[in-house]
């Protein structure tokens, strides 16, 4: 297939001038950017300079670039004649709920030169819309995850084909083995829809060993690859992401299906969200396969989009056929997990109950789960032929057995509790257990918007795994942070002015979810804003005492997160509520919210297809629970991502 790339800058003739043979270190410079700016390798530049053999350069160092005393930079061209009218101006493709007063704030433009920019800006407003904006700004104050353009024309004429390629090496990673999305995007504190939009194509094709990746927005890769390429005239656009540049051609193009794509051809009255919708795929995703995208949707274009695995639809019959497996025990003379089945169970009839009767078509098989020693008994209780979504089992291993069980069938399987990279690879299924990842991903941004040179206490719990990784993630996001590791809320003590002598504030993270350790963080809490004003405090997870204590945790501005906590003002939860005191005469416990919430959300997103797939992408909030869900991995396992996020402001 033929395949056209141009690049934007640096496409010129072989340049050689007479210059200094030195070198002094700029801020940020690495040996690998130096090496490629006077034409040499980096082992070149080792040789030349033994000093930095171990890459370590500092500021103001004077290094050898060049044996003969010329700087020679080589690029090589095709034979082209080249025009191109460079732009000042970028664009930006409208997420949700943007609008033109948070554009204005957020890109600091008057809504006057905003509206010179965009004449017609009423009327083009719409999600997928393009909106111009001066570069430097988009340059400056995008968000990572918006998609940003700018645009010039170049008429290209090649007579050979050949192949360019720039690379600079900071903030680049080379994948190892058994590096997953996950790892990678904990590792550099980063979320996974920001390493795709540094990487595009990257969710597509996957992590290969071996490969050089970005892993931050300050490197630049750029490759270039011409081949048969015939006289064109091409319209050339720079997606950038996080100020993250990288070149691709925006003509327009058709191919047949292959393993991995489909194409599509836009209708009229198409819109991107319904694009993504129907087939499956995020914006993100759509975006980075078309770049033409970025100039509008319009009939008759050809789209290429990711070829999923065939999602699962009923064979047969009018109800949709749900088997739920709960660890009651009962055929295994074992109660260990009995009353957690039960009461998941009392939740998740509660929601059978209200979906039948808003119309669904439900027939119900309960699978008793039982142990190790008796589960393949009750994986043969499947009738796969019969089956459009399996709710269960609880653990990992079990998970494990019935997705092998009905591998070949891909029915829809999900997990409520279970949550494991071990999982991640089976694309049928649907994971509801909130990834502590997440969480994690979320304190670490919080924090660095307050971050000012202030202590990092987090409280640990025993296996200081949750600990372990913000100070990991902070360390790689915060310039050189102070981050102290603690077993106990009172080592929470207030900093030391060193030119005052006075006591300066902290910052205090919790990362242990036991509810006395959280109680003995609320009080500590407390007692230190007594002792300094300005400290902020941070929890991954919830607990009652934020709630009773409101107004004395704002003076240190807590924000916590929670996944399972129920708004009692809410009228969908008052009624919820309601109709399971009036069945069973008591409150819900927690595992019977959690079965409420999961078969709730699922049978909510289920049609008279069992096309559960078709509305994955929907972000619900349930009695407790928010759902949000998105591929561990292409074609892998759909991973929940939602929570809350509470803010006590003094």
């Amino acid at each position: 297939m033929i395949k056209k790339f141009f690049v934007l800058s640096a496409l010129a003739t072989v340049l050689t001038a007479s210059a200094q043979a030195t070198h002094k270190v700029e801020p940020k410079e690495t040996p690998y950017g130096i090496a490629k700016k006077y034409g040499l390798t980096v082992a070149e530049l080792y040789q030349l300079n033994p000093q930095v053999k171990d890459g370590a350069l500092g500021i103001g160092d004077v290094l050898k670039v060049s044996k003969s005393g010329k700087v020679v930079t080589t690029t090589t061209t095709p034979k082209v004649t080249t025009t191109t009218s460079t732009a000042k101006t970028g664009a930006i493709i409208l997420q949700p709920k943007q609008t033109i007063y948070g554009i204005t704030k957020q890109y600091h433009i008057s809504e006057a030169d905003l509206r010179k920019l965009n004449p017609d800006l009423d009327s083009h407003m719409k999600i997928g819309d393009q909106v111009i904006l001066p570069l430097e700004s988009i340059k400056k104050y995008a968000e990572s995850t918006e998609v940003v353009a700018s645009t010039t024309t170049t008429t290209t004429t090649t007579t050979q084909p050949t192949k360019i390629a720039t690379v600079e090496s900071k903030n680049l990673y080379t994948v190892k083995e058994k590096d997953n999305y996950y790892k990678i995007s904990r590792e550099f504190n980063i979320t996974q829809k920001q390493l795709f939009a540094l990487n595009p194509g990257l969710e597509d094709k996957g992590l290969k060993v071996g490969e050089q990746i970005l892993i931050a927005g300050d490197a630049v890769t750029t490759t270039t690859e011409i081949e048969d390429v015939k006289p064109t005239k091409t319209t050339t656009t720079t997606s950038t992401s996080n100020n993250n540049n990288t070149t691709v051609n925006s003509t327009n193009y058709s191919t047949s299906n292959s393993d991995d794509f489909i194409t599509y051809t836009v209708k009229s009255g198409d819109t991107v969200f319904g694009i993504t919708n129907r087939f499956n795929v995020d914006l993100s995703e759509l975006l980075a396969l078309n770049p033409d995208l970025i100039n509008g949707l319009r009939a008759g274009m050809v789209l290429k989009i990711k070829k999923l695995d065939p999602m699962y639809s009923k064979k047969n019959g009018d109800a949709l056929n749900v088997v739920m497996m709960l660890p009651f025990g009962f055929d295994a003379n074992d109660s260990k997990y009995r009353s957690m089945a039960l009461d998941f169970m009392t939740g998740a009839k509660l929601a059978i109950e209200r979906n039948v009767a808003s119309g669904m078509n439900l027939d119900i098989k309960v699978i008793d789960a039982g142990n190790e020693n008796t589960f393949k008994n009750s994986v043969s209780q499947i009738n796969q032929d019969n089956t459009d979504l399996i709710i269960g089992p609880f653990f990992k291993t079990s998970v494990l057995e019935v997705l092998e069980f009905v591998k070949n069938k891909k029915i829809p399987v999900v997990a409520p509790f279970a949550n494991s990279e071990d999982l991640y690879d089976y694309s049928n299924l649907i994971i509801a257990e909130t990834n502590q990842d997440a969480y994690i991903e979320k304190i670490v941004k919080e924090v660095g918007q307050v971050y000012s040179d202030q202590k990092i206490y987090i409280v640990a719990d025993d296996s200081k795994a949750n600990a372990n990784a913000l100070k990991v993630g902070l360390e790689k996001s915060l310039k050189k942070p102070e981050v102290i590791i603690v077993n106990s809320a009172n080592d929470i003590k207030a900093d030391q002015n060193m030119m005052t002598g006075q006591s300066a504030p902290v910052i205090a993270v919790l990362a242990n979810d036991d509810d006395n350790v959280g109680t003995a963080f609320a009080n500590r809490l407390i007692a230190l804003s007594k002792e300094v004003t300005g400290n902020k405090a941070f929890s991954m997870f919830y607990n009652s005492i934020f709630e009773k204590k409101m107004d004395d945790l704002s003076q240190s501005s807590l924000v916590y997160l929670m996944d399972k906590k129920i708004n009692t003002e809410g009228s969908f939860e008052k009624e919820v509520l309601k109709d399971y005191k009036t069945k069973y005469c008591k409150t819900p416990s927690r595992y019977a919210v959690v079965g409420f919430d999961v078969v709730n959300d699922m049978l909510s997103r289920e049609n008279k297809k069992g096309e559960i797939f078709k509305q994955i992408n929907k972000s619900q909030t349930q009695l407790a629970t928010k759902f949000e869900f998105t591929r561990a991995k292409p074609n892998g396992a759909y991973i929940n991502t939602g929570y809350r996020v509470v803010r006590l402001v003094p």
